[in-house]
């Protein structure tokens, strides 16, 4: 989920209160806050803590929430964890540490104590277009044997492997690239964690339920109809910045204020993303 900031850039929490709120009667059942789309890594722990807090008053008990605790300092990523687990997240979403591009016995010692450290169920985050590091088939398999690591978020764009992965660790997946999410279902992964889906819940919601009823030509044919919702959102890498326009479009969230380094969309982008959400009835 985005985290809406006021004008100022101080997090406006009464507005990620209605945002949660709003994508649970959309069909949403979990909500990651915190995470890539959620500008973790200039939000500060006191406001991630609070954000938690706000948005579980927001959704009562019963709607399941991660929290990202991803940093590439480890002793951070411990701090983030226990501040979530306090504040009342469900589960942990530990992306692979940036930037420093450790080994995969370093990957393995930092996820390994992270996990140490925290009483939750933990979903590692694969996504190595963005740390610079992937994990590989050995250290995935070791990481499935931690009692509390029960999930991955896949953004390695590789599904084939994912599905092997799923035979051989028994980690639940879920697709973390919204242009794949038909083909992760299809391959046994058992969600989507989606940036359109803040625009496009319910498509995502009839997507999953089609391929668990083996509908797979409704399922596909949905996918296609999503296409140029998914590029106009997600084609630059910027889905934390146009799913903030596309909900502020919709008078969703009050502003699509950022925080740097993200930089407002181009009005070429922003051209295309109304576009998109007018073809899809969205606007």
């Amino acid at each position: 989920m985005v985290t809406p900031f006021h004008p100022d850039g101080s997090v406006d929490y009464d507005a990620a209160a209605s945002l949660a709120k709003h994508l649970v009667d959309q069909g949403i059942d979990h909500l990651v806050l915190s995470g890539t789309t959620g500008e973790s890594p200039t939000t500060h722990l006191d406001e991630k803590e609070q954000l938690i807090k706000s948005v579980r008053q927001a959704v009562g008990k019963d709607l399941y929430i991660t929290a990202g605790a991803g940093s590439n300092d480890t002793e951070h990523s411990v701090r983030m964890a226990r501040s979530a687990q306090a504040a009342g997240a469900d589960g942990i979403l530990l992306v692979s540490p940036y930037y420093s591009r450790p080994s995969q016995e370093g990957l393995y010692q930092h996820f390994v104590k992270v996990a140490s450290e925290t009483d939750l169920p933990v979903m590692l985050y694969d996504i190595p277009g963005r740390t610079g590091v992937a994990i590989s088939d050995e250290l995935m398999k070791r990481l499935a044997e931690i009692d509390n690591i029960v999930a991955v978020k896949d953004a390695t764009g590789k599904v084939e492997v994912g599905a092997r992965r799923i035979d051989e660790t028994g980690l639940a997946f879920y697709s973390g690239d919204d242009g794949l999410n038909y083909s992760w279902l299809t391959q046994g992964a058992v969600g989507v964690i989606s940036v359109v889906g803040h625009v496009a819940a319910p498509s995502y919601r009839k997507m999953v339920q089609l391929v668990e009823n083996g509908d797979y030509q409704e399922a596909l044919q949905l996918s296609l109809e999503l296409e140029p919702l998914v590029k106009a959102l997600m084609g630059g890498g910027q889905g934390a910045v146009m799913a903030k326009h596309a909900l502020a479009l919709q008078k969703v969230i009050p502003s699509d204020t950022l925080r740097l380094p993200l930089a407002p969309a181009r009005e070429e982008d922003i051209a295309q993303l109304r576009a998109a959400l007018e073809s899809f009835g969205l606007l």
